[in-house]
């Protein structure tokens, strides 16, 4: 008689579980608490689907906070190998976006991509169950949906809950609770990939809401990202400063702030934009910081709204304000307003394969695990290496 698997959770770690388990050795069902699969995943692909990065797997994995619970997952099921499954299984085809982030090339839509993943799941005779909101464990360990009237026994238990932000898509975290009855350790969840507040003035924000910062880098601390962020009334969010959320989410829990050091010039030694300054024939310093460094509006503002009519007239000042640009960071967006969330499952409850270690084959991946990653890409190759590997770890070890 074939074992029952219960996946509770229909998002992008439980697509790629759900196509990858042996069907003839297992009978598998989804249980959703939403209308349709993938609510999220649609979400996220609003301003066009990054479904992974073209980065070569030693740098890939380096985007993981922390490394060593991801590796071997990410190993199993490299972000080459999601691409060739996109391909040759699905029939999406992608292309490499101009910084590295692959996406479905333009005619394919993100609900289509959601379609061939649901097509490929009911063609490995998945049963799928809609509108089944998960509320806990009955005292026999069966599942409870619906204000528990509907009980579900399963022999493996796997929960793609999600994290906590974008509760509009069911991701609201209320689940933690159910774990912690079962002395399950939860870390409290906190915005990552989000916005961060910066007390721009009124005038500023007026005149530069929106507008784009490009071609600069981002420093925290030791780590330094190269990319574009925007200017918003909140403060600043974007591919620029996404990947620094851990670094300034610790810098505000120890100090209550912190400091993002923006280089204008990157391509530039400070030496280089002194000299650039100060050799100009032009008298005006706008006009030099346009022509001779190609600085745009949006960062002509920036300096002006900081320095003093006499430092802004300072080469030597400038250039060194220019390479190091210093805003301070207050705290972060709201969690309901960031792409994705750390905190939920803590690591040390888990084993390598995700199992439980207080509770023998119940299993959880996804973004419900208590570890960071950037956006571009790295927090769904995350959670389709999980589904994939687990889904192989089980077809191998369960009869």
């Amino acid at each position: 008689m074939k074992k029952k698997i219960a996946i509770v959770g229909g998002g992008a770690a439980s697509l790629m579980l759900a196509l990858k388990l042996d069907t003839n050795k297992f009978d598998v069902t989804i249980y959703e608490r939403n209308k349709a699969l993938g609510r999220k995943f649609l979400v996220a692909g609003d301003g066009g689907l990054n479904l992974t990065h073209s980065n070569p797997s030693n740098k890939f994995l380096l985007n993981y906070s922390p490394l060593a619970f991801i590796e071997e997952a990410f190993n199993s099921f490299t972000n080459d190998d999601f691409v060739n499954f996109l391909n040759d299984d699905l029939g999406i085809e992608t292309f490499v976006g101009s910084s590295g982030k692959i996406f479905p090339i333009k005619s394919i839509k993100p609900i289509a991509v959601l379609k061939a993943f649901e097509n490929a799941i009911l063609k490995n005779k998945v049963d799928l169950k809609f509108d089944y909101l998960w509320n806990g464990f009955a005292k026999n360990g069966n599942l409870l949906f619906n204000q528990s009237s509907v009980e579900v026994e399963a022999d493996i238990k796997i929960f793609c809950l999600g994290g906590a932000s974008w509760k509009v898509t069911g991701s609201d975290g209320e689940w933690k609770k159910y774990f912690k009855e079962k002395l399950i350790l939860c870390k409290n969840f906190e915005a990552s990939n989000c916005s961060f507040k910066i007390n721009w003035g009124k005038n500023f924000i007026e005149r530069n809401t929106g507008k784009a910062l490009k071609n600069c880098s981002y420093r925290i601390n030791s780590k330094t990202v190269l990319g574009e962020s925007v200017i918003t009334a909140f403060g600043i969010e974007g591919n620029g400063v996404y990947p620094l959320s851990q670094e300034i989410r610790k810098s505000i829990e120890v100090g209550g702030g912190a400091k993002l050091i923006i280089d204008f010039k990157p391509s530039f030694s400070e030496e280089k934009v002194f000299e650039k300054l100060s050799s100009s024939h032009k008298k005006n310093n706008s006009e030099i910081l346009k022509t001779e460094l190609n600085l745009s509006t949006v960062q002509l503002s920036l300096l002006k709204n900081y320095l003093s009519k006499n430092d802004f007239l300072d080469f030597k000042l400038l250039a060194n304000t220019i390479k190091n640009f210093i805003v301070d960071i207050k705290e972060l967006a709201p969690i309901d307003e960031a792409i994705s969330t750390v905190g939920g499952i803590d690591l040390s409850e888990i084993d390598k394969n995700f199992m439980l270690k207080k509770m023998p084959n119940h299993y959880c991946i996804g973004e419900m695990i208590d570890f960071d990653a950037p956006t571009g890409g790295y927090l769904l190759q995350s959670c389709f290496s999980m589904g994939f590997y687990l889904a192989t770890y089980i077809n191998r070890n369960y009869s």
